[in-house]
Parts: C-alpha cells; structure tokens; sequence
C-alpha cells in the first residue's frame, strides 16, 4: 500500500514513471497549483485526473500545430517539406520576426514557425480542392478541427480564409486542459503521439530516476486572450510513453513560464 507521506511529497514524474508499462497505482499525489491554473493528466489507463481549472477554455495558441499533425503531419513527413521562414510575408509576421531561417517540419512545429505552416497548408489545400472539391474539403477541415472550433465559424461551402487563426492565433480556437487531453488520448491521435515523440523529446528527466527510460516530449503554446490591454496565457502538452499532461496557466504567462511550471510540477530538470 502506498504510504501516504510518499503521496503527498513525490513528484509526480515518479508516479507517471510508475506507469509505464506497469499498471497505474491507485492514489495520486495533488499537485500544487497557482489560481487560476490547470491540470489534466492521465496515466495511460483510460483514466482523466483534473487539477485546479482544468475546464477553463481560453483561446489554444500554438497547440493548433498538432491539429494540423493530426490533419496533414504523415503526408507531409512523408514530402519532408521544407521552408526559409524570412520573418514576414506581405502582411504576416512570425512568431520570430528575424525569422527562423530554413526548418523541416520537426524544426517548425518545435519553434513555432506559423509562416512554414501556412504555406504548407496553402499548398495541402490545392490539393483538397483537386481531390474533393472545395465543399468537401471545407468539411474534412471542419472535421478535424470541430473540438475547438465551436460555433465561431460562418458557416458556407468554401475553405475559410488562412490566417494565424488557424494556427492558434487570436480566439477562434479554444480549448480547455481537459478538452485537449481527451483529444490527445482519442485513437484518432495516434499519428499525433508519435509526431510529438519524433520532434518534440528534449531531455527532461526525473531527477530520481535518470537511467532507462524515454524522455518527456513538450509541445508549448501562448493565446492572446482579449481585452484591454491584451493578455496572454500559456499551455503545455506533453507525454512520456503512456502518460499525458496538458498544462493551462492564466494571464501574463508565455512559453518560456509555462514550460518552467511543467517542470516544477513534473518534478524535471533539463
């Protein structure tokens, strides 16, 4: 039986750890959350464990890209696309002004380079239309993306305009950290798991246990919450073998704060 001082004082990348492959144990320690932030995790055994507010829905900011894996990731890692991000483009900014230079797909979903996306996505979209027809490829879109989308789309029969919203930018997407980790546990989220494994392992590790096992693979994410002034907030998704986190932290957080929270919550150094 676990003891209960070991509960309540063992970071939870031990326990995660414990899971893989061996069954789940039956108590989880509870996290120490900060107001307004939000946990969901699950083990791998079919189980969602929620923490804080983790039903709280805000816009999903570049966690977006692993909509468009799940959509379009295999045809194109199968292209090995490539694309020189020069910064902007007309009236498109990226994520990084300067600009990312050259990046294949794992360099692009890791650094959030929201230029390759769209003219991956411009060029997938010629193809739809030769393939389905206009109508049916809105459809196959709407499909993929209607977890997050809600009814904030006009509706019609054409592809909807491609802009940054479709990357996670502004507040046409949303989700909540439980939303989306019933999302990354679906079947359909195979191909999802294994993208994230492929491009997005570091080398965070639990610092008990730093021999044997595969590394935790992050993908982050910072909505523009509106307002006035604007916010922002801060996600991340991730998974080690057979458990999955998704983490939601509220106003004035960015990539950089919600990736230093998931390690203090995971109990990881890196």
């Amino acid at each position: 039986m676990w003891n209960l001082r070991l509960l309540l004082t063992a970071p939870l990348t031990a326990l995660l750890l414990a899971a893989q492959p061996a069954p789940a144990p039956m108590a989880l320690p509870v996290p120490v959350l900060q107001p307004g932030e939000g946990l969901a995790l699950t083990m791998g055994d079919g189980e969602v464990h929620t923490y804080g507010e983790a039903q709280q829905v805000a816009p999903m900011g570049s966690l977006a890209l692993l909509v468009w894996m799940r959509l379009e990731g295999a045809d194109w890692d199968g292209q090995n696309v490539q694309f020189k991000c020069p910064g902007t483009s007309g009236p498109l900014a990226c994520t990084k002004r300067a600009g990312h230079g050259k990046v294949n797909l794992g360099r692009a979903l890791a650094e959030d380079c929201h230029l390759a996306f769209l003219d991956w996505i411009a060029k997938a979209q010629v193809g739809w239309k030769a393939d389905y027809g206009e109508a049916a490829a809105r459809a196959r879109m709407e499909e993929v993306f209607a977890p997050f989308l809600g009814r904030r789309l006009p509706p019609g029969e054409a592809l909807p305009p491609l802009t940054g919203a479709w990357l996670g930018e502004g507040d046409l997407l949303r989700t909540s950290p439980e939303a989306f980790l019933r999302w990354l546990m679906e079947p359909e989220q195979a191909g999802v798991l294994t993208f994230g494994r492929r491009y997005l392992a570091g080398f965070w590790v639990d610092f008990r246990n730093l021999m044997g096992k595969e590394d935790w693979w992050f993908k982050t994410g910072t909505g523009a919450l509106p307002g006035d002034p604007p916010a922002t907030c801060a996600w991340v998704a991730g998974g080690r073998g057979m458990a999955l986190v998704v983490l939601y932290l509220p106003h004035g957080r960015g990539n950089e704060e919600g990736m230093a929270r998931m390690r203090q919550i995971l109990g990881l150094k890196g």
